[in-house]
């Protein structure tokens, strides 16, 4: 099965702060905020959307194609999708770019603070599919470049691929009828509470309305867990409890999006496919970064198995 991952590329810059930020900044000062924090270190990671999903996917034993911009500093990204096994060759290079890349400072209160700067991903990544149908194709739209977040539904419905919308932090770009057509026709919307609710407020509809224009809504609500709404009814799936020590919950959301769509590709029910994606999840949250957790089959089955006996 061919599996399609669009989203974003970029370099994470992490930052510790060893101190709260509460404690320099002046509520009656908000509105001349002048703040430098000195901060123990810096570590640089590959992140984004696409990466960061297609990582998870590589994890689970598939080989996603990655469509998605990256700036002329590609070399340290390139080299580590090289060494994690991950294809290349549909990632477009924008020369006159450096790659997005966010720049997050943490406090000791897990607080943080993140500059974006989107570089490459403001400009349009083409997608060249390759003998991709229906029958032997699915694809992730996730945030990313908004005109390919726009144009690849087209695409994808045009050849009957199914494809999975997650506009996630691109949602404050939208307007109502943009969304609403982006979501139309997809197998499964995907997105947070939040990120739900902003959906709905952007495009007023229901989630009634919103089943006429995908199969299925999924809602992942962190520690409380998942649902699964379509036609026939809701579904919850729970979340694993949390290992002893909760490192880094960024990234979570992509690794259960690899999970999900492992489990759409080898023609699990979606229940099922949603339990890969809260496994592959709590991986994630063990360590720092992103694309930084691992795990073996056997590690893998064996936290499913313990925690989905059914």
């Amino acid at each position: 099965m061919k599996i399609f991952v669009s989203g974003s590329l970029a370099y994470d810059r992490i930052m510790g702060f060893p101190g709260r930020f509460s404690d320099h900044i002046m509520p009656d000062k908000l509105h001349m905020i002048n703040i430098s924090f000195a901060v123990d270190g810096i570590v640089e990671r590959p992140g984004g959307t696409a990466g960061n999903i297609a990582y998870a996917l590589r994890l689970l034993g598939e080989h996603p194609t990655i469509v998605a911009s990256i700036g002329r500093d590609y070399q340290p990204y390139f080299n580590w999708l090289a060494a994690n096994g991950l294809d290349r060759t549909s990632i477009h290079i924008v020369e006159e770019d450096s790659t997005a890349c966010a720049h997050i400072i943490t406090d000791i209160a897990n607080n943080q603070i993140t500059a974006f700067n989107p570089g490459a991903m403001k400009h349009p990544s083409p997608l060249l599919l390759k003998n991709a149908y229906s029958g032997n194709s699915i694809a992730i739209i996730g945030p990313g470049n908004i005109d390919d977040m726009i144009k690849y539904p087209q695409y994808f419905r045009r050849l009957d691929i199914r494809f999975i919308f997650d506009p996630g932090q691109s949602l404050p770009l939208w307007e109502a009828k943009s969304l609403a057509n982006a979501i139309r026709g997809s197998h499964i919307l995907i997105s947070n509470d939040y990120e739900l609710a902003l959906i709905k407020e952007i495009t007023g509809l229901t989630d009634d309305a919103l089943l006429r224009l995908t199969d299925a809504i999924i809602t992942t609500k962190g520690e409380h867990g998942s649902v699964i709404i379509t036609d026939e009814g809701k579904t919850h799936v729970p979340a694993i409890p949390r290992p002893n020590t909760l490192v880094d919950p960024t990234g979570a959301g992509d690794a259960y999006r690899g999970g999900l769509i492992k489990g759409l590709v080898t023609n699990q029910s979606l229940e099922h496919a949603c339990r890969l994606g809260t496994t592959c999840a709590s991986f994630a949250i063990e360590v720092q970064g992103t694309q930084e957790y691992s795990f073996t089959p056997k590690q893998f089955h064996e936290r499913l198995s313990a925690n989905f006996p059914n």
